[in-house]
């Protein structure tokens, strides 16, 4: 069973950073995407950045040169470093993985979420 824990939420000023940590309990190389969302209260969860097997990263425009998504495949670990952080960055932010099984002709995939973890900023 794939288990995804975050850590590295909380308080932090306008302005501020914050760096989000995701543990998979196995080898990220088998996911072929891993993302961070985010929901803020009364709103819809949204993509905030990912990053596929090969790499290449995908953020959304709210935080583009703000956050940065990266993963380390030997300690099966995906972060995202955030900056210059503003009070509409507040929101639950969710590790996201997806999974596919099987030759390309008859692929499954699989979503994977995390549990969540606050990021509240304030002054």
């Amino acid at each position: 069973q794939v288990q995804l824990v975050e850590s590295g939420g909380g308080l932090v000023q306008p302005g501020g950073s914050l760096r989000l940590s995701c543990a998979a309990s196995g080898s990220i190389f088998r996911f072929n995407v891993m993302g961070w969302y985010r929901q803020a209260p009364g709103k819809q969860r949204e993509l905030v950045a990912d990053i596929t097997g090969g790499g290449r990263t995908n953020y959304a425009d709210s935080v583009k040169g703000r956050f940065t998504i990266s993963r380390d495949n030997a300690q099966n670990t995906l972060y995202l470093q955030m900056h210059s952080l503003k009070p509409e960055d507040t929101a639950v932010y969710y590790c996201y993985a997806q999974k596919e099984i099987g030759p390309v002709e008859r692929v499954q995939k699989y979503d994977y979420w995390g549990q969540g973890t606050q990021v509240a900023v304030s002054s």
